[in-house]
């Protein structure tokens, strides 16, 4: 299918790896020039090699932290005009509301949640400008199916599904659309890492991990290109009436009673 994005500028924040680099390699593929931002500068150069290596398109990486307002602004600055943003960047850990501490909750939220606030405030106000832009949030089921032993992470997601929905209702007035993905378990370097380590633990033995994972749907996690694929396609013109909306992609897990 064609989606008509060549020649469109996109910014992905945490754009090295994960569900973030396989958007970028995605968009690539599609004739999209990229702007990836994360914290690594090894992780970030790593990831405009193998992306130029495999398509011609211009890559330009920002190695700065996102959890600081001034680096928010400074990156949307230095990338210019955008034609589609994918905030991505942000992990929460786990933990209780007893469990997690002041500064580890806030430092959480500081680029997760204000990082994703303060970078969209940036480009939507440029976006509104020239009439054209889709923001996608990669936000987490979290949001729909909240835990005591995940709050600040189901917390900060709902909280961005809210803003997903709001904006979006409003930004179609202005030729824009903002929509929200919420993926659910994915192979992810990071997840592989955590279930290896559980794998180890519970079965003296990190390679049988994916024994783990049946209970999931279809009795896996979803693959990176699964996530990106459906990511990429919300931000083409096939999908041109689609605002506001988050799009759970969990295998129909949080459906299940």
């Amino acid at each position: 299918m064609e989606l008509n994005l060549k020649g469109r500028v996109a910014l992905i924040t945490g754009g090295s790896r994960g569900i973030g680099f396989g958007v970028a390699q995605l968009l690539a593929a599609e004739g999209c020039n990229l702007h990836l931002a994360s914290r690594s500068a090894a992780d970030l150069e790593a990831a405009r090699r193998k992306i130029t290596d495999a398509c011609r398109v211009d890559v330009t990486v920002h190695a700065l932290d996102l959890s600081r307002l001034e680096n928010a602004v400074a990156l949307v600055k230095a990338c210019g005009p955008l034609d589609i943003l994918i905030n991505n960047a942000g992990a929460i850990p786990q933990g209780t509301i007893t469990g997690l501490d002041d500064k580890t909750w806030r430092e959480a939220w500081d680029l997760k949640v204000f990082g994703f606030i303060n970078v969209t405030r940036e480009v939507y106000r440029d976006m509104c400008a020239k009439k054209r832009g889709v923001i996608v949030n990669v936000v987490g089921i979290a949001g729909e199916r909240p835990a005591a032993n995940y709050i600040a992470g189901s917390m900060a997601n709902a909280g961005l599904m809210a803003m997903s929905r709001a904006l979006g209702a409003e930004s179609v007035d202005h030729g824009v659309r903002v929509v929200a993905v919420n993926p659910g378990g994915t192979e992810t370097d990071r997840q592989v890492v955590r279930w290896k380590a559980r794998a180890k633990n519970e079965l003296g033995d990190e390679n049988r991990w994916r024994e783990l994972t049946s209970g999931f749907p279809m009795k896996r996690l979803a693959t990176i290109d699964e996530i990106a694929s459906m990511i990429v396609f919300l931000c083409s013109d096939r999908s041109g009436y689609t605002s506001g909306s988050v799009v759970t992609i969990d295998g129909g897990a949080a459906a299940r009673k």
